[in-house]
């Protein structure tokens, strides 16, 4: 190793914090993302009642649970991402986190499809700045050889979102 990389290598970010946190950043991490994804099984377990309330039709429920709200996540994903690049990773996805986790809680309130709607697009703006910042933040707190295994943990919240989610809906 010379003498240029030694440095860059011994003023990493990672070399500031103990085991102990970063684990624990990493749990906080892996539990937002699990959250993440069971807010939007809400939407898959209530479907049917909703769709019976409102009146809608199997194509404004699709629209309502797929497109609507992947269609914000998706495209709003990468300006989210490079503002968390320039910006705060923290203050990004606190405010992602309460943003989705608000509007979602608002879902309850909605009186009608175009509501729901303009909610579930809510959900979904709040909801692409999650993982990026996560995702880069964890870069900081691991050394790269345990990079891996920590975004590998992360990439597990899903899983384990949906499936609280449905089991929870049951």
């Amino acid at each position: 190793m010379n003498d240029s990389t030694q440095s860059v290598t011994s003023s990493a970010p990672h070399h500031v914090y103990s085991n102990r946190y970063r684990y624990y950043v990493l749990a906080l991490l892996t539990l937002g993302y699990v959250f993440n994804f069971l807010d939007r099984q809400v939407m898959t377990i209530l479907i049917e009642p909703i769709k019976a309330e409102f009146g809608a039709t199997d194509t404004q429920m699709g629209f309502l649970s797929g497109l609507a709200f992947g269609l914000f996540y998706a495209t709003l994903g990468i300006p989210v991402a490079r503002l968390a690049d320039r910006w705060s990773r923290r203050n990004v996805l606190t405010i992602s986190m309460t943003t989705w986790s608000a509007v979602t809680a608002l879902c309850a309130t909605a009186t009608g499809f175009w509501h729901l709607l303009l909610l579930r697009i809510g959900v979904g703006v709040g909801e692409a700045g999650g993982t990026p910042p996560s995702q880069s933040l964890l870069a900081d707190y691991f050394p790269p050889e345990k990079r891996a295994f920590a975004q590998g943990i992360l990439a597990t919240a899903p899983k384990i979102g949906i499936l609280v989610g449905l089991f929870g809906g049951l």
